[in-house]
């Protein structure tokens, strides 16, 4: 190992390189192995480390500075991860359940820390380091379709409070370990914390929108303010004594708003879930003493065992007080004991911070590191167990009242501007820019367009140049008309009003987007190539970027055949929320203008009772006799935990899937699978990919 070593070159690029390549290779491995990624990094970093091949040093400067740009990043996902909204609706109830699932665990970890002899300073923070929680087991509550349960947005608002309150206690044990403590030092302490977290949260939160405002669609510089705000927090904390992670949580709540569940939101998650975030697990697997470690968990087992043991029961207890309190039943209980058990973001970064400066030793770090190991795989593991016990959502509001799903065909679209709605012609706009994709695409706008009575809107857009005669641009617009020619001449095959458009555009995405909203459009009808991937995983493509942007519904398509010989449809239906059920209102429109049959397919966790499965089936034909009855359909219903391996086997006997498109989030900082991601690459009939307006 020393001759290979003595071979790779002397360079940072090296270790950069290999980190890298750790990034991309071992996180799939061990998702294939049921563990969660992150585990997979921290033993490369042990592997890697100086107990292993020593690959990397962990007390290199370039290692310190990813790891700790890494853990500066990971708590600002935390904190903008956080669904603000969800916590203003249940914020009384949030706040309750997050003092007593704060308090308890602080308690407990501090009893615990007293009985094996450390210090009161010490203890406080062991107590502290159980207190939070990370949302490990968010993507499996969303993929069961129980996110919006309240017991669910409960836990999730808690979040909020465990995290600060976590973070601020550690703050003041790193103050009180740093100096001698006085009451005039901490009161002094606290009211810097206090000014600083106000600057943080209402100077960023200020600063941000008016860049935002003035900047308009400059996402490029959008990432940077953000990125640049992240860190001159950070720095900001370490000014007041504060440790910079604290300032890293506060800039993710101060962007949350600003930012917005859009692209700049997407991009900044990406680049913390590629490369700094996994770089900082990585580095936390380097620092780990492994002959250091394998005594802790002998010598020191019985305080390890008593750290989880109180974190398990602590939080345990938390959830029962919450299920007195609000009249929870057991299964909403242990959901909400399962979603608060995994010890991740905060926890992590706090044990390091505390190591440190000293205030734990070793043996508690280590018993840290056997903790995040129990908790991020026993909470995902309880939690798919529990949720999936919990009653699926009925039409619930996304942003909208029940009342407002009218029960129409015409609940899809969104409202006109106009104050007569009689007299709204029925649009959809249908972007062309590939001959071989055009017929089939005007065909289907052509379809809904007639069935509606309205009219299309075939655009081609001609990317702006500096000069308007520049000999390109007028060679787009002559390609741009012989495209809009022949889409004119396919919506006249079908008796339809076109009203061709050419856009000169910088943003292809922002010219379709603000060609529709010209319009006052539907639907936007966009193609896409059988090979080209709908969910790229860098910097967002031109069909994210109209399903962010749009103000109507867009459908992606892939048609392999007229839409006129399509007459067998699958359509996944997890939930019958809002959204979902416009969805359901496409499918049955495009079946109702084409007589074709819909298999609607609802596909639910193994572990789900047979009664409450069979229980969707009236929900989702109540749902379907409002609007169109005279579509033909089947409801399939199944039990399995793979859904996309179910859907792609059903698609082979269909002529066409109708998906929702659904944002994937991400868990401490990793990116999530998405089933629709593998529903889309696997199926090999014609495609459409429907989505809404993110607002």
């Amino acid at each position: 190992m020393e001759q290979i070593l003595a071979l790779l070159p002397d360079t940072p690029i090296v270790a950069f390189t290999i980190l890298l390549l750790v990034t991309l290779t071992i996180p799939p491995i061990f998702e294939k192995l049921r563990l969660p990624g992150l585990v997979g990094l921290l033993v490369a970093g042990v592997v890697l480390g100086p107990d292993g091949l020593g690959f990397l040093e962990p007390k290199s400067e370039m290692m310190k500075l990813l790891s700790d740009a890494g853990k500066i990043y990971l708590m600002f996902v935390a904190g903008m991860e956080i669904d603000l909204e969800e916590f203003r609706k249940k914020k009384n109830r949030s706040l309750t359940f997050g003092i007593a699932t704060f308090l308890l665990p602080l308690i407990c970890g501090t009893l615990v820390g007293q009985m094996f002899g450390f210090g009161l300073n010490s203890s406080i923070l062991i107590g502290s380091l159980i207190a939070s929680h990370t949302l490990l087991g968010y993507p499996i509550v969303t993929r069961l379709g129980v996110a919006t349960n309240e017991a669910v947005t409960v836990t999730i608002g808690a979040t909020i409070f465990t995290d600060i309150a976590a973070l601020l206690v550690l703050a003041i044990c790193v103050s009180i370990h740093a100096g001698e403590f006085s009451p005039a030092s901490l009161a002094f302490q606290l009211g810097a914390l206090a000014i600083y977290s106000a600057i943080v949260l209402f100077g960023l939160d200020w600063a941000g929108k008016e860049y935002f405002r003035r900047t308009g669609d400059e996402e490029s510089n959008q990432f940077l303010f953000v990125l640049l705000s992240v860190f001159l927090a950070s720095v900001g904390a370490q000014i007041v004594n504060v440790d910079k992670i604290v300032g890293a949580f506060l800039a993710g709540l101060a962007v949350n708003d600003v930012v917005g569940h859009g692209p700049v939101e997407e991009k900044v998650e990406f680049v913390g879930s590629t490369l700094f975030i996994p770089f900082f697990f990585v580095g936390m697997g380097l620092l780990l003493d492994i002959p250091a470690f394998m005594e802790s968990i002998t010598s020191g087992l019985p305080l390890t065992l008593a750290i989880v043991g109180g974190l398990l029961a602590s939080k345990l207890l938390a959830a029962l007080v919450a299920k007195l309190l609000f009249r929870y039943n057991w299964n909403e209980a242990l959901t909400m004991w399962s979603l608060s058990l995994p010890q991740v973001a905060a926890t992590l970064a706090a044990a390091l911070a505390g190591f440190r400066v000293g205030l734990i030793g070793e043996p508690v770090f280590n018993a840290v590191i056997v903790l995040m190991l129990v908790t991020s795989i026993l909470g995902p593991v309880t939690t798919a167990q529990f949720a999936s016990r919990l009653p699926l959502p009925k039409l619930v509001s996304d942003s909208r009242k029940e009342t407002d799903i009218e029960p129409s065909n015409k609940s899809i679209w969104v409202e006109s501007d106009i104050s007569d709605q009689s007299q709204q012609q029925f649009t959809v706009v249908v972007p062309v820019y590939n001959p071989l994709t055009e017929r089939y695409l005007i065909e289907m706008a052509a379809l809904l367009a007639r069935h509606e009575s309205g009219a299309i809107v075939p655009l081609s857009i001609a990317k702006a140049l500096v000069h308007m005669d520049d000999p390109k641009l007028r060679g787009a617009i002559k390609q741009s008309n012989k495209l809009l020619d022949r889409a004119v001449a396919v919506s006249e095959e079908f008796k339809v009003k076109a009203d061709p458009r050419i856009r000169i555009d910088h943003n292809v995405a922002q010219g379709i987007c603000r060609t529709a909203r010209e319009e006052n459009a539907n639907l936007i009808v966009m193609g896409c190539s059988e090979t080209s991937s709908l969910r790229t995983r860098a910097f967002g493509n031109l069909i994210d970027s109209v399903f962010w942007a749009s103000h109507c519904p867009v459908a992606v398509m892939r048609l392999l055949d007229e839409p006129i010989n399509i007459h067998q449809v699958l359509m996944p239906v997890k939930s019958l929320t809002p959204r979902a059920v416009r969805t359901v209102r496409f499918a049955q429109l495009f079946a109702d203008t084409n007589q074709a049959k819909i298999t609607f397919l609802h596909v639910c966790d193994r572990r789900t009772p047979k009664e409450e499965a069979l229980a969707f089936k009236p929900q989702l034909e109540a749902v379907l006799s409002e609007a169109m009855p005279q579509v033909k359909y089947q409801i399939k219903i199944v039990r399995h935990d793979d859904a996309a391996q179910v859907i792609l086997k059903f698609a082979q006997s269909s002529e066409m899937v109708i998906l929702r498109s659904i944002r994937s989030r991400t868990a401490g900082g990793l990116a999530v699978s998405n089933v629709t991601t593998r529903v889309i690459q696997g199926i090999a009939c014609s495609m459409v990919l429907f989505g809404e307006p993110h607002s």
